[in-house]
């Protein structure tokens, strides 16, 4: 059993351009718990008011709606009926906060820092303090002993007030490799006071997974004398190493391992526990979350990704769009037969898909391949004439600009029109725009549309940063009279390539619109010597596959 403590509302919200309001962290926090992670380190409370706000909120929250479980508390760890059962919706007994030991020279009570952590309503506390000779002498300004003496005093403290105490040893695994002695000494001091998780942190990201693994086992095997105490790895990822040594520190006897969910963090970021989960689960058959819930992983970490205004990386593994991406023809041909030949694990167990990619690389097998992907538990005759048309018009519109490659969604409304089932959802039958600006102000623009859905027409103005922006927003409002789902959606990428840099202004351009409605991510395509023109197409291809989208679910 390996306990997930998810740090990315503390961790995480350190990283560059990351900032979460109130309402995101509560969003993060409960869409966590769906998941099924038991701990998730919501903030420092003594550091800022929003922090302290949301371990308040919450146990007003619990309090209000719920009775105490009987099953919800730290002996479900070791339950041989581990199950999503155990994750009654109360959010207060997830949370950790997480704070510094009591300052130097201060007594634990004195410390207003130090006591807003025992004061804060989460029974569980992450206190961290320095486990390296440096660390502790020449930037804490703290003689060894009295380093000790912080960290021994706070962990007592603390578990006499009744908290769970997480003790996190700063740089950790530079203070070992420097003294050793001295590492495992702090190790020791914080387990005889009664940490009941003591977590080795890698915090300058800078050790090696075999480091890790051989300091580890000897941690391990040393506190033979405190079996209860739960030994816990924190890897930053400044060598690229935190999701291998996270790994390899599970191996040499770690039962608890700490991450962000899309990997964010300070400087390189932390250990990414999208992929850390299903390794464990997957590769490694041990148990970290209720088993039914990993499916929901690549939908949960879009969720996280949407909630911190960050994209997804394609090539993230096991929840990127790309991570069972098939672009050689052989490839393609291979999954097609029998997944196994190129893909370590089925898409579905994690809650992804299979891609194959249209290029210039890929065959028949693969456009037979994506076919039958849309049309799920159909036979697909290859030599239909709706293949070949579909397969001539791929040829002929790449020649003009287009690319399917990354283009999921205008390929399935290509194949459903060619097949004579793609809904007609609405049309656009006009669109201007309106461009202008006086003297250093900035440009205004709007667009005009007409659209139509079935007899009833919609003529709509609107304001947008730039030309695509306004007919964004144009064509939502009038169509969401209609559809009103349309609402969630937004653009969260757009891309424009030159195809023939040779005729200049005149050169034909692409243009790749990734949307989202929070939980879906797709992508659409237009080309076209006119910019505005390509954006349009793949605007309208945008708004079809959403609502495609909800038809299929039954939305």
């Amino acid at each position: 059993m390996i306990e997930i403590l998810d740090s990315t509302l503390r961790d995480g919200a350190q990283s560059e351009n990351v900032s979460f309001s109130a309402a995101d962290k509560k969003a993060v926090i409960k869409t966590l718990c769906d998941f099924g992670i038991p701990f998730i380190e919501a903030g420092n409370p003594g550091s800022n008011p929003k922090d302290s706000e949301i371990f308040s909120d919450f146990s007003e929250y619990d309090s209000r709606e719920y009775d105490s479980s009987e099953n919800y508390s730290s002996e479900y760890y070791s339950s041989e009926n581990y199950s999503s059962e155990y994750y009654s919706p109360h959010y207060i007994d997830n949370l950790v906060a997480f704070g510094a030991t009591r300052r130097k020279a201060m007594r634990c009570e004195d410390d207003k820092l130090f006591m807003s952590l025992i004061e804060c309503p989460a029974k569980n506390v992450s206190i961290f303090g320095k486990a390296s000779v440096f660390h502790a002498t020449e930037i804490l300004g703290a003689s060894l002993e009295e380093n000790l003496e912080m960290i021994e005093e706070s962990i007592s403290f603390a578990v006499r007030s009744g908290k769970v105490v997480f003790f996190d040893a700063e740089h950790f695994f530079d203070g070992y490799k420097d003294n050793p002695e001295y590492a495992k000494t702090v190790i020791f001091a914080a387990a005889k006071a009664g940490a009941s998780r003591i977590v080795l942190c890698d915090t300058n990201g800078g050790s090696f997974p075999s480091e890790v693994y051989d300091i580890t086992k000897s941690i391990k095997d040393a506190l033979y004398d405190y079996p209860d105490v739960i030994i816990g790895i924190h890897c930053h990822n400044d060598c690229g190493f935190a999701d291998a040594s996270a790994l390899f520190a599970v191996m040499a006897g770690a039962s608890h391992v700490q991450g962000t969910f899309t990997g964010i963090g300070e400087r390189c970021g932390n250990t990414n526990l999208s992929t850390i989960i299903p390794s464990i689960m997957l590769k490694l058959k041990l148990q970290c979350i209720p088993e039914e819930n990993l499916p929901k992983l690549t939908e949960t970490a879009r969720k996280i990704a949407e909630i911190a205004n960050i994209r997804l990386p394609d090539g993230m593994p096991f929840v990127g769009k790309s991570a069972f991406a098939h672009k050689g023809g052989m490839h393609a041909d291979g999954v097609r037969k029998n997944p196994i030949s190129f893909e370590h694990i089925n898409p579905a167990s994690v809650g992804n898909e299979r891609n194959i990619l249209l290029s210039e690389v890929a065959g028949r097998a693969a456009v037979i391949a994506k076919v039958s992907r849309i049309f799920t538990g159909k036979d697909i005759d290859k030599n239909s004439p709706e293949i070949s048309d579909i397969i001539t018009t791929v040829k002929e519109r790449e020649a003009d600009g287009y690319q399917y490659e990354g283009a999921d969604a205008s390929f399935e409304i290509l194949v459903r029109e060619r097949f004579g089932i793609m809904p007609e959802y609405f049309t656009l039958d006009y669109y201007k725009i309106l461009g202008e600006r006086t003297g250093e102000a900035e440009p205004l623009t709007s667009a005009i549309i007409k659209a139509r859905v079935n007899d009833k027409t919609k003529l709509r103005v609107h304001e947008g940063d730039g030309p695509v922006n306004a007919i964004d927003k144009a064509l939502r409002k009038a169509l969401s009279q209609f559809y009103p789902v349309l609402e969630t959606v937004h653009l969260s990428d757009y891309k424009v390539r030159i195809i023939d840099s040779k005729n200049a202004t005149a050169a034909n351009v692409r243009v790749l619109i990734e949307s989202t409605d929070g939980v879906n991510v797709w992508t659409t395509v237009g080309a076209s010597t006119n910019i505005i023109n390509a954006s349009v197409s793949a605007l309208i291809d945008s708004i079809k596959y959403k609502l495609l989208l909800e038809e299929k679910t039954g939305g």
